[in-house]
């Protein structure tokens, strides 16, 4: 297997693979697949799942019950699926090393990445199923979540570990009439979303004697907004923690924020579609009204104000994925990138990284060793 990154597995993820439906054995450091070879083990299935999730290594050369013939180490070689932590790889596959992953880089073992790059590298999606048993993505994702009985468990362990539709298209949703629904072109957000806020503007600008005042008011607004965007990303689309541990939960999880950790380069489901925009936004109207219901001008003006800092906070976060930008954004896009390869349960603020670092949640960059 020259050439291809294998990733890392922590031993209970192993020891998790223990049935006939997915069974993962080790051998020292190195993880194997025996699922498609349980029924043609000569002596039974049932001697391997005796072994399923655990080292076999002693079993193999063990000369009272069974010593095994070079054939079956050359099944196991063809069953390989990846590395424990801490592994060597490098006499695996000429390629590999430190933890498994390829030109000498260090892999981050929960999302299978060493660096930014790692993102727009093509998954290889047969080989992809069959080591994690997740998601097929030659075939629509949203029924596989909702019929494939994944615990939480599994599901964010897999849904934070990213993945790359090939040639950088968009993997299928729903594989129907309602595919174009789900996709967003960038360009969409401002056509859609800056006319209305222009003419909220022009409506509660009668009720200001002084276009400073509602200038203030409007730049209150956009300050609430980036904590809204904290909030929202750390607490709705990270709902980690509290997801409820049943399909609704997890299906909802994933077409909210799921997807995205999970095919974090496709460019069209980077941006927010507008009907679900819609009924994120008409709490808000409703909240912005009832915090200044002594004037109705105000109210507008500062949700106005909200209203763009989503608009800068969509087209930002699609160009921190893939565009080049000025220097400052560079850090910024690092930064953002970093939440998705190496600590997705920090690093929350798009824009600005102010809230990050006020409630604590901040990246602190790991240094990637390289030999």
């Amino acid at each position: 297997m020259p050439g291809r990154t294998l990733p890392t597995f922590t031993a209970a993820q192993v020891a998790s693979h223990n049935s006939a439906k997915s069974c993962y054995v080790t051998v020292g450091r190195k993880v194997y697949d025996v699922t498609d070879f349980l029924d043609a083990h000569p002596g039974g299935s049932d001697l391997v799942l005796e072994y399923a999730g655990k080292d076999v290594e002693d079993i193999l050369k063990d000369e009272a019950s069974h010593a095994h013939s070079e054939a079956a180490y050359e099944v196991l070689d063809d069953s390989l699926v990846g590395f424990l932590d801490g592994t060597n790889g490098a006499a695996a596959n000429g390629k590999a090393t430190a933890n498994g992953a390829a030109n000498g880089k260090e892999v981050n073992p929960r999302t299978g990445m060493s660096s930014e790059e790692d993102l727009s590298k093509d998954t290889d999606i047969a080989n992809d199923f069959k080591t994690h048993k997740f998601l097929d993505l030659s075939k629509p994702l949203l029924m596989q979540v909702w019929y494939g009985g994944f615990s939480k468990e599994f599901y964010l362990e897999q849904v934070h570990r990213p993945r790359h539709y090939r040639g950088g298209a968009s993997a299928p949703l729903f594989g129907n009439f309602l595919e174009p629904l789900s996709k967003t072109p960038w360009w969409l957000i401002p056509i859609v979303w800056v006319p209305p806020v222009l003419y909220g503007l022009y409506l509660s600008s009668e009720g200001f004697d002084s276009k400073i005042t509602q200038a203030l008011w409007w730049v209150s607004g956009l300050a609430i907004w980036t904590l809204l965007e904290y909030i929202l990303h750390r607490f709705l689309f990270h709902l980690d923690e509290w997801l409820p541990d049943n399909r609704v939960g997890l299906t909802t999880h994933f077409l909210l924020h799921g997807i995205h950790h999970y095919l974090p380069m496709d460019k069209y489901r980077l941006v927010m579609p507008p009907t679900l925009f819609v009924a994120l936004a008409t709490p808000f109207w409703k909240l912005a009204h009832t915090l200044f219901y002594w004037d109705w001008s105000v109210a507008t003006t500062v949700y106005c104000g909200g209203i763009f800092g989503y608009i800068c906070y969509d087209l930002t976060h699609y160009f921190l994925h893939h565009q080049n930008l000025p220097l400052w954004y560079k850090q910024l896009k690092k930064y953002h990138l970093e939440h998705h390869f190496l600590d997705y349960q920090n690093g929350f603020g798009v824009t600005s990284r102010f809230w990050d670092t006020v409630f604590g949640t901040e990246l602190q960059p790991r240094v990637i060793k390289t030999q």
